[in-house]
This record gives C-alpha cells, structure tokens and sequence, in this order.
C-alpha cells in the first residue's frame, strides 16, 4: 500500500492513492489551514466508519439481506496527552435502509467491529468504540 500526499497551498494538502483516488486535507485557519479538506484526526474516524461499512455490506449481502442504504454518524472524543491527542471514545451510529433482519443486522455489525475491521481494530487500542443502529423501512 502506498499514498502519496501533495502539498498544495498554506497546510492545505491531498492524498492519492495507487489507484487514482485523492481525499483533501487541511488544518484549522488557527494553525494556518484553510479548512478546505478533511484533518487527519477526522481521516481517522471516516476510516472505521468506511471499513465497518464495506465489512457490514458484505456479510448483509452474504445472508440474503435487502439492503438498500447505509449512512453512518461518527462521533470522537479526544483526549490530550503530553505533545499530541488520541481518540478515548468513538461512536458508530448506522442507519441502515431495506427490508433486514435485526439479528442479522446486529451479527454483521459486530463481527465487522470485534473481528474483521482492521481500522477500528487498531483505534480500538487506545479508543473505547460503541455503536448503536436503526433500521428504516425502504
């Protein structure tokens, strides 16, 4: 795996990847960003929502599940440490839309948190990760 990540004005920066997918950053205006992109903290927290998501998708898929959206609501709370900061809770909320079976629902979420995901296995080492889900009707 390999990103390259081009600087293009001020602290405002953007990311490719091997296959041609790019993802602005920025920092905040008070440390001279221009705020025109993604931090990395929040890169972070996009992560475990987009890895738990494809995770879910697939096993959904492999039970016959009629999914037919998926959003997820992430919130992280960071905590300072002596030169930089780490996430001590982060929160998943998925919303989920179609005909599903609750159980399934709650199976696929949980396998993808505690086995398969390996982003929010490694935010996990220092982050206590809950989630919670609804299910709307399509």
């Amino acid at each position: 795996m390999k990103i390259t990540i081009d600087h293009l004005k001020d602290r405002h920066m953007e990311a490719a990847n091997e296959e041609g997918g790019l993802t602005r950053m920025d920092g905040s205006t008070s440390i001279g960003g221009l705020e025109g992109g993604f931090s990395p903290m929040q890169l972070l927290l996009a992560g475990a929502g987009g890895c738990s998501s494809i995770d879910i998708m697939n096993i959904l898929e492999k039970q016959k599940q009629d999914l037919q959206d998926l959003k997820v609501e992430i919130e992280g709370d960071r905590q300072k440490k002596d030169t930089y900061s780490e996430f001590t809770t982060i929160h998943l909320h998925y919303i989920f839309t179609g005909e599903l079976d609750e159980a399934k629902v709650e199976r696929a979420i949980n396998l993808s948190l505690d086995k398969y995901c390996s982003v929010t296995k490694t935010l996990g080492k220092t982050s206590e990760i809950t989630h919670s889900y609804e299910i709307k009707s399509a």
